[in-house]
């Protein structure tokens, strides 16, 4: 191994980077010093490298903990496309391949070894580690997923609880635990879990600015909207559901109008539910439609949007779901379908749990689920709070933030609220406190001599619903306290009294309205890389299957995003790119250097697209304007406008398919080529029975093209 004068040497060496991302050097230098230490690194945020760098660096193996075979698979493909000596023992393997994997770490010939928690604590296992242990050849553990090992987790394991055992055996080797999200209670319960000695606590921000957040109100006809919506996406997708019969039903659907979707869920066979994970890992299908059975460890970072068709259980359960999208740092979209039929539908699975107390906290849990949804507040500030980390809002990155609200001071309003909740001795919470406050005549009100108060009926002007937002943006802002015990109780904080002294204004965004949407300025130059960039993503693919890797293994879409837009003709300039190391130059660097080489010849040509009349027609169109628009501002004819437009979805240029044909006269298309094939507009006219024209089969059978290339 060569040696590195700094770690940053290390870094670009092995992975490509040339720089580390916010943490990791410091983690990565406390490893290397032999401290036990606790990780909590949102997702996208570089966890994996905080053990795999320092398990290159220390002399011995390193031992990762891992939950799922999937996950350890789809990691040591990474590791080894990079040139390093990783593998992995699980019940995939048979005896012949177990032995020589053995022999192989204990020839010295591995740096990585990722291992189950089930077959860690075994005593054949243990006797093995034993012997490393012995010729001081153990370097440390890493405990990925580490919340799996606390039972206030959102994704509690009970073998993760038996980890304790490994400070007992080896209590000098060094432990590492990560996770991506852990409330403070979790973080202890790790730390007491795993017997961790004088940990370093590392918790980086919760924040993932990538990633836009969206609440969309789901309509009666929810498949047709879920529909055009991923219609006008591009790249991969997950689509959550609640129900297994839900997931198969939507992604048979799907494969119907053209998508190609498949399944996962836990009720599936293993092999089915395995293809399936690999077909999507790979880019064989665009959509995997799944329960949260699809979930941790899900390593593929190029998902361009997740949706969730229905509520999730929880803040923290969204937050991860969600956060599977853009773990690569490009952007995403993370799009909430919210409906109250769905309330219904999580409370009646909730009220099906024997245990009172774990009923009252899922309805809460659900509740604050709502109030995200509900809430005009910026919803990164609303997701954020959750975990305790304080965000100003404002982040430009949300439905609420790109289409603000008006801003009203509501603080008269807020203190009436306040005061209600300390006549009430702050022990009940919002519904009960708003109905004192509008004057009800409910027995409950009654009951507690609640309608005596002086607050009684003085909001009786005010809406219960206007109530409602003034006080989930209290709560969203932390100007006032929720407990968390399932019952919801309000209570008054610091800021709460600021609010009754008049020492502190209450703004609150209230009448959400819709934006208009304006267009950005066109750029040629935006709009050549985006062509190199699907060139590139085609080369990736084909080397990807041959050799039997998902895409991203290859490189990053950060790092193809990089060489478009760079676009390197050497070998020399192509090892600057982000992303690409010695191992990476010498196997992969002459096809992409041949592919940019080959683009830039092709842009000098007078017919080049970038320079052509096509990008002309996309700046139009960017601005707004109608076909008759763009033909009136070009001087051309309507129907060369229609072939710009049709060439350019093809490239997959950024044309919403929504805007020129109806959703459901796309499913009606979609079904005439699916039956006929991709031939001549003629043909697919009249396999329509209804009056459809020209033009709008171009467009779609366009997008079909785009949708089904190999590449």
């Amino acid at each position: 191994m060569p040696k590195f004068i700094t770690l940053e040497e290390a870094l670009k060496h092995f992975f490509g980077y040339d720089t580390f991302r916010i943490g990791q050097k410091q983690i990565i230098e406390e490893t290397l010093q032999n401290r036990d230490l606790l990780i909590i690194m949102p997702t996208g945020g570089g966890k994996s490298l905080c053990f795999q760098l320092p398990a290159l660096l220390k002399p011995g193996l390193t031992v990762v903990v891992s939950p799922l075979i999937a996950l350890m698979q789809d990691q040591v493909d990474s590791l080894q496309d990079n040139g390093i000596s990783a593998t992995f023992l699980n019940s995939s393997l048979n005896w012949e391949e177990t032995r020589s994997r053995s022999l192989d770490i204990l020839n010295g010939k591995i740096k990585l070894l990722y291992v189950s928690p089930e077959r860690l604590l075994t005593d054949k296992f243990g006797e093995f580690l034993d012997k490393l242990a012995g010729e001081n050849r153990l370097a440390f553990f890493a405990i990925d997923e580490a919340h799996c090992v606390s039972e206030w987790g959102h994704d509690f394991r009970p073998e993760y609880r038996q980890l304790k055992q490994l400070k007992v055996r080896y209590p000098t080797t060094p432990i590492l635990a990560l996770t991506a999200t852990a409330t403070k209670r979790v973080q202890q319960d790790i730390v007491n879990q795993l017997n961790l000695h004088s940990p370093r606590v590392h918790i980086n921000s919760f924040n993932r600015p990538n990633l836009y957040y969206q609440i969309i109100t789901k309509e009666k006809r929810s498949y047709n909207q879920l529909l055009q919506y991923i219609r006008a996406q591009q790249g991969s997708g997950i689509v959550y559901c609640v129900s297994r019969k839900q997931v198969e039903d939507i992604s048979f659907r799907l494969q119907n109008d053209g998508i190609k979707a498949v399944p996962y869920h836990a009720g599936m066979a293993d092999k089915d539910r395995s293809k399936n994970q690999t077909d999507f890992l790979r880019d064989n299908v665009r959509i995997i439609v799944a329960t949260v059975a699809f979930g941790m460890g899900i390593n593929k970072p190029d998902v361009r949007f997740v949706f969730h068709y229905e509520l999730p259980r929880s803040l923290e359960g969204y937050y991860q779901e969600s956060g599977r999208a853009g773990r690569d740092g490009e952007p995403a979209k993370c799009v909430l379908f919210f409906s109250y039929g769905d309330v219904k539908k999580i409370e009646y699975l909730i009220d099906q749990k024997s245990e009172p107390k774990e009923q009252r906290i899922s309805h809460q849990q659900l509740r604050q689920v709502i109030d995200y949804a509900e809430g005009n507040d910026c919803r990164r500030t609303i997701v954020l709070r959750y975990f305790g980390e304080k965000f100003t809002g404002n982040c430009g990155q949300c439905d609420n933030c790109a289409n603000p609200k008006p801003i009203e001071d509501l603080t008269i309003e807020a203190q009436k609220f306040l005061s209600c909740v300390i006549r009430a001795q702050e022990k009940f919470g919002m519904n009960h406190i708003i109905d004192i406050l509008r004057g009800s005549k409910n027995k409950r009100v009654e009951q507690y001599g609640h309608h005596l108060l002086s607050t009684y009926n003085i909001g009786k002007e005010v809406s219960v619903d206007d109530w409602k937002v003034l006080v989930r943006s209290l709560l969203h802002q932390g100007l006032i306290d929720e407990t968390n015990d399932g019952y919801r109780v309000l209570k008054l904080n610091k800021k709460s009294w600021e609010i009754l002294r008049n020492q502190r204004q209450v703004l609150v965004p209230v009448n959400p309205k819709n934006a208009v949407k304006f267009a950005g300025d066109y750029n040629p130059k935006a709009s050549e890389i985006e062509l190199l960039l699907e060139r590139l993503k085609r080369l990736r693919k084909h080397i990807a299957d041959a050799n039997s890797v998902p895409p991203y293994v290859i490189f990053s879409d950060s790092s193809l995003r990089l060489m478009a837009q760079i676009q390197p003709q050497s070998l020399a300039d192509f090892a600057k790119i982000s992303g690409v190391g010695s191992y990476k130059l010498e196997h992969y660097g002459e096809p992409f250097v041949s592919e940019i080489r080959t683009f830039c010849q092709e842009q000098s040509l007078p017919s080049a697209l970038p320079a052509s009349t096509h990008m002309k027609t996309l700046q139009f169109y960017q601005q707004g304007l109608s076909l008759m628009g763009i033909a009136e501002a070009r001087n051309y004819a309507v129907s060369t406008i229609v072939d710009h437009i049709a060439e350019l979805i093809e490239l997959k240029q950024p044309i919403d398919l929504n805007d020129f044909v109806t959703p459901e006269r796309q499913t009606a298309i979609i079904e005439a080529i699916a039956g006929h094939g991709d031939c001549g507009l003629k043909i697919l006219k009249e396999a329509l029975e209804s009056d459809y024209s020209y033009d709008e089969i171009k467009f779609v059978r366009a997008w079909w093209r785009r949708e089904n290339t190999n590449a």
